[in-house]
């Protein structure tokens, strides 16, 4: 019983302490935000790879699950002859939950994934110490400009991921169960408010940091060899996923708890 209750004990004091370096790394990386030197060229291309280059796997992403939405909503509505609902729940769901959340772990599965693999290549290769040598901040050249381009430009990509989610209900509403064009997207505009699509981009920017976070966290952390390069990139993703759900429960709660 001792022996349990003393493992127990070991896990969460393992656990506290990681939230604990987690969050001075996250204080560190955010302490060089108004200190120079700065690298535009470093954050340009990380926008470019963050924002950018994860347009068609959202797009993908969004419009599949709109329309499949749109088809469950119907059929369930269908039992309680409620399927005029359509186009109202697509909307809410989209832009409050499924649109945030599917472009965040989108984001965790190909962006934070990348970014872990890369810095800790990097760290394997002592890239990273060639940077210290060079009198260059690793923190301040390979995390904040990262961490920056995801917190800004994923909020872009859930309101990308919100309109192509909605468009997708729309075509399966329109072309499959036979709503009224003009009264589907009047139903869409009257049902959301300005607070859903507010949530849905707060979200979009909590999910990016965390996500470009988790990738700079454990690509730094990473040990030598191939292995861990793996271990980097899967716990990355692991943590940055678990994040995601986490804080969109919080942000949930925090705006829809009345």
């Amino acid at each position: 019983m001792i022996a349990a209750l003393a493992r127990i004990g070991r896990l969460a004091l393992a656990a506290l302490a990681a939230l604990g370096r987690i969050a001075l790394f996250t204080v560190q990386t955010f302490s060089h935000l108004v200190r120079p030197p700065f690298y535009p060229r470093e954050f340009g291309q990380a926008v470019m790879s963050v924002g950018w280059q994860s347009l068609p796997v959202v797009a993908l992403t969004a419009v599949f699950t709109g329309g499949a939405l749109a088809l469950q909503i119907y059929s369930g509505g269908a039992r309680f002859s409620a399927e005029a609902v359509v186009p109202q729940i697509v909307a809410i769901g989209m832009v409050r939950e499924l649109g945030p959340v599917l472009v965040g772990l989108m984001v965790a599965a190909r962006v934070t994934s990348s970014i872990a693999a890369e810095i800790a290549t990097m760290k394997v290769t002592e890239q990273i110490d060639a940077l210290v040598t060079l009198s260059t901040d690793p923190m301040k050249y390979l995390t904040l400009p990262r961490v920056l381009a995801a917190g800004l430009t994923v909020p872009v990509l859930v309101a990308v991921g919100d309109i192509i989610g909605i468009f997708g209900g729309y075509m399966v509403g329109v072309y499959r169960l036979g709503f009224t064009p003009v009264t589907y997207l009047q139903n869409t505009v009257d049902f959301l408010e300005p607070l859903d699509i507010i949530s849905s981009l707060v979200k979009g920017g909590a999910f990016g940091l965390l996500a470009a976070l988790a990738g700079c966290y454990f690509g730094m952390r990473s040990s030598r060899g191939a292995q861990g390069v793996g271990r980097a990139t899967k716990g990355a993703v692991v943590a940055a996923s678990v994040l995601i759900l986490a804080a969109n429960f919080v942000l949930t709660e925090v705006f829809f708890s009345a």
